[in-house]
C-alpha cells in the first residue's frame, strides 16, 4: 500500500496538482484499494488533525500579520532599522535583513514578510547600485526568516505535531533566528565593502529618536508576545489573539492608517490564508496517520538505529533529506510529514526535541527559496521581475552563508537553547 501511496502522491505533485489535494486524494486512493479500513475514519482523521489548541493561535497571527502590513507598522518598521543601521558598510541592504528580522517577528509569514519589505525597499536597493540578483536574492532569503522567528507558523505547526512546548519553541527560535540573520550581514558587510556600494548619511540622535517614537507602538508587539507567553499571562494561542487586537488597535487608533473597508478586506485575505494552511494540515495528518498505522517510522527508526550510530552523522543526514525536500515542498506540508517520522528516532538518540524543531525549521527556511518551488522566489519575482535564472547567481551565495548559519544551528545546540534554559 505505500509504495501505491507514495507513487501517486510523487504524480501529482508533479503534475503541480494543488498539494492538500495530492495528499489527501493519494491516501483515500490507497486505503480504498489496498485496505479494508474504512473511508469514514479517514475523514474523522481530517476532522482530526484540526481539533489540536496550538493550531488556534494560526489564525489569529495570520490576521495579526495582514492587520500590520496595511495598518502601517512595517513601514514604521522599516524606517527605524534604516535609521538604525542605514549609515553602515551596506546599510540599505542591512536595513533590508533587519526589517525583515522585525517584521518576521510581528508576522511569522514569510511571502508576508517579502512583499511588506520587498515592495519598498528593491527600488531603494537599485537606487544605491546594488545588483538586481543581489537584491532578488536578499529579498528571497531575507523573507524566509520569519520561518524561525517567533511567532512562527510552522514552529506551531512543529509543536502540534509532535507535543513539543510552542512556548520553548519560540525561545529557541530567536537564537537560531539571530545566528541566520547575522550570516546574511556579515556577507552583506563584505559584499557592499567590495563593491564600494553607497550608503545613506548617518541618523542624527533627533532623526533616530523619532523614527523610534513612530516605530514604538510596532516594535512592542514581540515584547507583549514573548514577555506575556513566559511571565505566565497568557499561553502561545492567547497570545496569537493579544496580537492580532493590538495590531487592530495601533493600526486604527493609534496609526489610523487602517479604513473600515481595508479592515474587511484584510479579514477576508486572512481567512483565505487560514484556510489554505489548515486544509493542507488536515491533508498531512491523514497522511501522516497511514504512515504511522502501517508501521514506517517504526522501521526508519530500525533502520537508522542499526546502520548510523553518530549523532553528527544523523544530523547531518536531516539537513540533507530536508533541504532537498525543501526545494520542492512548502515548510507546513514537510513538517507535518516529515515531523513524526524523525521526532522519535531523534529523540532515542539523545537530541534535545526543541532543538529538533529548529533545526527542521531552519532547514525549511531555506528551502523557501532555494530552486525550482520556493515560494519566496516567486514572491520576490512579482517585485523585481527578473527571471530565475537572473536571480539565480544572487539565491546562490545567499543559500551558502545560510547554510554555514544552518551548520552552527545544528551542531552547537546552545546557539538556540541557551534562552530556552535560562528560562527555565
Amino acid at each position: 500500500m505505500l509504495t501505491f501511496l507514495f507513487v501517486v502522491l510523487l504524480v501529482l505533485l508533479l503534475a503541480s496538482v494543488p498539494i492538500y489535494v495530492a495528499l489527501g486524494l493519494s491516501s483515500f486512493a490507497a486505503v480504498a484499494l489496498f485496505s479494508d479500513i474504512n473511508p469514514m475514519i479517514l475523514i474523522q482523521r481530517l476532522f482530526g488533525g484540526l481539533d489540536q489548541f496550538a493550531l488556534m493561535a494560526l489564525p489569529f497571527f495570520i490576521l495579526a500579520a495582514n492587520i500590520m502590513d496595511v495598518g502601517g507598522l512595517s513601514t514604521r518598521i522599516l524606517k527605524w532599522a534604516r535609521a538604525l543601521v542605514g549609515h553602515v558598510t551596506g546599510g540599505v541592504a542591512m536595513t533590508t535583513q533587519v526589517s525583515s528580522m522585525l517584521f518576521g517577528a510581528l508576522s511569522g509569514s514569510s511571502p508576508a514578510t517579502v512583499i511588506a519589505i520587498g515592495k519598498i525597499m528593491y527600488p531603494e536597493l537599485t537606487r544605491k547600485e546594488y545588483n538586481p540578483s543581489f537584491s532578488s536574492g536578499l529579498l528571497a532569503s531575507a523573507g524566509a526568516i520569519s520561518l524561525i522567528i517567533p511567532p512562527s507558523i510552522t514552529l506551531i505547526i512543529f509543536g502540534s505535531v509532535t507535543g513539543v512546548s510552542v512556548g520553548s519553541l519560540f525561545i529557541a527560535g530567536i537564537g537560531a533566528g539571530l545566528i541566520y540573520g547575522l550570516s546574511s550581514i556579515c556577507y552583506i558587510y563584505f559584499y557592499a565593502r567590495k563593491n564600494k556600494l553607497p550608503r545613506d548619511k548617518r541618523a542624527s540622535a533627533k532623526e533616530f529618536g523619532k523614527a523610534t517614537k513612530d516605530a514604538f507602538w510596532a516594535l512592542l508587539i514581540p515584547v507583549i508576545i514573548l514577555g506575556g507567553i513566559y511571565s505566565g499571562i497568557f499561553t502561545p494561542t492567547e497570545a496569537a489573539g493579544v496580537s492580532a487586537v493590538y495590531a487592530l488597535f495601533v493600526s486604527v487608533v493609534i496609526y489610523r492608517e487602517m479604513s473600515w473597508k481595508s479592515l474587511y478586506e484584510t479579514l477576508l485575505e486572512s481567512a483565505r490564508t487560514t484556510a489554505q494552511v489548515l486544509v493542507l494540515v488536515a491533508a498531512a495528518q491523514v497522511l501522516g496517520w497511514i504512515l504511522t498505522r502501517e508501521g514506517l517510522p517504526q522501521q526508519i527508526a530500525a533502520f537508522i538505529t542499526a546502520n548510523i550510530e553518530s549523532t553528527i552523522l544523523f544530523l547531518l543526514l536531516i539537513n540533507i533529506v530536508l533541504l532537498v525536500l525543501g526545494m520542492f515542498m512548502e515548510g507546513v506540508a514537510a513538517i507535518t510529514i516529515l515531523a513524526p517520522l524523525i521526532f522519535t528516532t531523534a529523540v532515542s538518540m539523545g537530541i534535545d526535541p526543541v532543538h529538533l524543531g529548529v533545526i527542521m525549521i531552519a532547514n525549511l527556511a531555506i528551502g523557501m527559496y532555494t530552486p525550482p518551488f520556493g515560494i519566496n522566489i516567486f514572491v520576490t519575482q512579482t517585485i523585481s521581475k527578473l527571471n530565475m535564472v537572473q536571480m539565480l547567481p544572487g539565491l546562490t551565495r545567499f543559500f551558502a552563508v545560510n547554510v554555514v548559519a544552518l551548520l552552527i544551528i545544528t551542531y552547537i545546540p546552545e546557539s538556540s537553547l541557551f534562552l530556552v534554559h535560562l528560562l527555565e
